[in-house]
């Protein structure tokens, strides 16, 4: 009786160690899992124009369809899901809206575009006022707002005053869930942005 005790002790033991060892195991699984998640380094975006830092599932698509008709000349797009031509022609009439019909969820749609029209006066910058590439602009954000056509959540605007009375925006169409995470996005380009031609 007395030699099966420390038998039993020593396989009790044993067995504890082995449920450690697992329980380890899973902790150190839990976390290189979690390591695994992280998001991809953010994907450099230079053109003539501007340079700036965007996420990797933000695929950029340079303007290749500005007619010469508009005042406006969009530079490029990004988003989370396929664009088409944001413009169409009817005889002599060309009208362009957004390259996307429908944001999907947790969809983002932003493009920059430079205003080729002089304008006359002081620039009034509304919204939060910051730096955007060493230049003053100018941030609002709303509800509603030009991408709520799409089904935007959110309607972000960036205007920066370039000089000589030019200006360069960036409209952000963001739809939910994860709105904070798309803001920040958001946030990251614009402290990366460098304007190149100014």
């Amino acid at each position: 009786m007395e030699a099966r005790l420390p038998l039993r002790r020593l396989l009790t033991c044993a067995a504890a160690l082995v449920l450690l060892g697992v329980l380890a195991s899973g902790c150190g699984g839990g976390t290189a899992s979690a390591a695994a998640k992280k998001d991809p380094p953010a994907v450099q975006y230079t053109s003539q124009y501007l340079s700036f830092a965007h996420p990797a599932a933000w695929v950029t698509y340079a303007n290749r369809w500005h007619p010469p008709v508009l005042h406006f000349h969009p530079l490029v797009y990004l988003s989370t899901q396929p664009i088409h031509s944001p413009c169409s022609t009817h005889g002599n009439t060309t009208t362009c809206g957004l390259p996307v019909d429908q944001l999907q969820p947790g969809g983002v749609l932003a493009y920059w575009e430079f205003n080729e029209l002089p304008i006359v006066g002081p620039i009034k910058l509304t919204g939060k006022q910051l730096r955007v590439g060493g230049r003053p602009a100018g941030l609002v954000e709303s509800a509603g707002g030009v991408c709520r056509r799409i089904g935007a959540d959110r309607t972000v605007e960036a205007t920066v005053e370039l000089g000589k009375g030019s200006v360069i925006s960036l409209t952000a169409c963001l739809r939910g869930p994860n709105l904070a995470q798309s803001e920040k996005s958001l946030d990251a380009l614009l402290a990366s942005t460098k304007f190149l031609s100014q």
